[in-house]
């Protein structure tokens, strides 16, 4: 098999690189920017705006593997043009190629395409691929941690403080960055879970309150932590403060605050990816730990 993927050079793409890598699948990689040379990678210099780079992209793949998405921006008008128009452009460029097979990394925050921006190009974004006429299927993965991960981070280095504030109570699903690679990859053979949209996660019941989660992280940590929960409206006021702070660089924005406050994150049963096809590996507590003990190597903390 020959993978077509997108977002190669972010951190679920990075991911994905590496577990193929470990399968021995080709892959055909979009990128930016010049890479170093990668065995088993072709690199292919472009981007979702780029029909031409698009169509080198999808030529002579089996399978197209979209990760490649917008998750924060402060203009809102750019989750139109990066989730939504550039997965029309190469949902056209899969089908001009030849790939019969989509698969179409989501989010969950799809599932109330009203709480945010975000969320709402999401949603826009899967009905084009569900009018594809295209062999795909859709994953929504919850929250994703693991290495390289800057927006979890954020969560761990509070509680190198001992404090990690927690939006409203609420209960959220989770996942690592490894798992979530694999359940792709074990997605892409052509009519696997055909026209599915699922929700994978690390098989969690219920998933996790938000400040229990918070109490892992802090446990990862070797820190006992305190999890206050902020109410809506002080997230909002913290949305813009961040936004004086960092700028266009701000992690906490208004869009991400109309998704943190819903109560209920929680990956649906019936929308498991089927066991025959992919079962998690890496448990919440565990790949925290291992999370942590990794920003500490690499010198983040």
């Amino acid at each position: 098999m020959t993978l077509a993927l997108t977002g190669a050079t972010g951190f679920v793409g990075q991911a994905v690189l590496d577990a193929a890598a470990r399968q021995g699948i080709a892959v055909r990689a979009l990128t930016r920017r010049t890479q170093a040379p990668r065995d088993g990678v072709t690199w292919v210099e472009g981007s979702l705006s780029d029909p031409k780079s698009l169509a080198a992209l999808c030529e002579g793949a089996d399978c197209v593997v979209h990760v490649a998405g917008l998750t924060n921006t402060p203009d809102p008008a750019e989750f139109e043009e990066a989730n939504v128009i550039g997965t029309r452009r190469l949902l056209h460029a899969a089908k001009s190629a030849g790939a019969e097979r989509f698969v179409f990394t989501s989010s969950l925050s799809a599932r109330e395409p009203s709480l945010s921006l975000y969320g709402a190009s999401k949603a826009n974004a899967e009905a084009f691929v569900e009018t594809s006429g295209l062999d795909f299927t859709i994953v929504r993965p919850p929250a994703v941690y693991g290495p390289r991960d800057k927006d979890m981070f954020e969560l761990f280095r509070s509680a190198k403080f001992g404090v990690v504030p927690v939006p409203p109570k609420g209960r959220t699903s989770i996942i690592h960055v490894d798992d979530l690679a694999e359940c792709l990859l074990a997605l892409s053979p052509a009519r696997t879970a055909p026209g599915a949209t699922l929700e994978p996660d690390d098989a969690q019941p219920r998933g996790y309150e938000h400040g229990e989660l918070a109490r892992l992280i802090g446990r990862a940590m070797g820190k006992r932590v305190l999890a206050p929960h902020l109410p809506a409206a002080l997230l909002r006021i913290g949305a813009r403060a961040d936004r004086l702070l960092r700028g266009d660089d701000a992690k906490l924005t208004h869009d991400r605050v109309g998704y943190m406050v819903h109560d209920d994150w929680v990956c649906r049963e019936d929308r498991a990816v089927p066991k025959d096809i992919w079962t998690p590996r890496i448990p919440g507590e565990e790949g925290l730990a291992a999370t942590a003990d990794w920003y500490k190597r690499e010198g983040w903390l």
